[in-house]
């Protein structure tokens, strides 16, 4: 008998396990898709804001299906119900899933008891833009913001996700923070958890 007891047969493709597949895209393919749905929106803006939030908006439904994908994958359809617990998700598990690493820091703000900061000294998405003297606070950073907005908001923390520059001594080119501050019923909800 030729197979028999080594391959599954499923008489039907619903059945069949999600395998996890290939994970790795090219670094070029990654970089051309990027820069087309960068100059895709430049022309239809006015200002870098407006640019910049429709980055954002972009980036908010890859964080939504990343979520959906990885709490399926790895974590058995189970999600953080923690603010922390959340956060080191999207600082390790989604940022390797995305770019290869866990991010370089996750900090609590100190100003602010409901801002937390993920920082990143070479992030993927502004390592092959060059911006226009006329562009100058312009951030691609918002496309991975929103990633993790769309993350944040899936899994129940609603949540104002911003993209900065932070200038570093010694380094050619700042590092990125991303900004991340909760909505005040997280941190009730927090709170009441104990």
């Amino acid at each position: 008998m030729i197979g028999v007891g080594k391959i599954k047969q499923y008489s039907n493709i619903l059945e069949k396990p999600l395998s996890k597949g290939k994970q790795e895209v090219s670094l070029s393919a990654f970089a051309f898709l990027f820069s087309e749905l960068v100059q895709y929106n430049q022309t239809r803006v006015d200002n870098i804001a407006e640019l910049e939030r429709r980055l954002e908006d972009a980036g908010y439904a890859v964080g939504a299906r990343v979520l959906e994908l990885l709490c399926h994958r790895d974590k058995g359809n189970r999600r953080e119900t923690r603010l922390l617990g959340i956060l080191s998700f999207v600082h390790s598990t989604v940022w390797k899933v995305l770019f290869g690493k866990v991010a370089d820091s996750l900090e609590k703000g100190t100003e602010h008891e409901d801002e937390y900061m993920i920082s990143e000294k070479d992030l993927l998405v502004n390592k092959f833009i060059s911006i226009p003297k006329d562009m100058g606070t312009f951030n691609c950073g918002a496309f991975v913001a929103g990633i993790v907005r769309g993350v944040l908001d899936g899994a129940g923390f609603p949540a104002v996700v911003t993209a900065h520059f932070v200038p570093m001594e010694g380094l050619q080119r700042p590092r990125t923070t991303i900004l991340i501050k909760f909505a005040e019923e997280v941190l009730q909800r927090e709170a009441r958890l104990g």
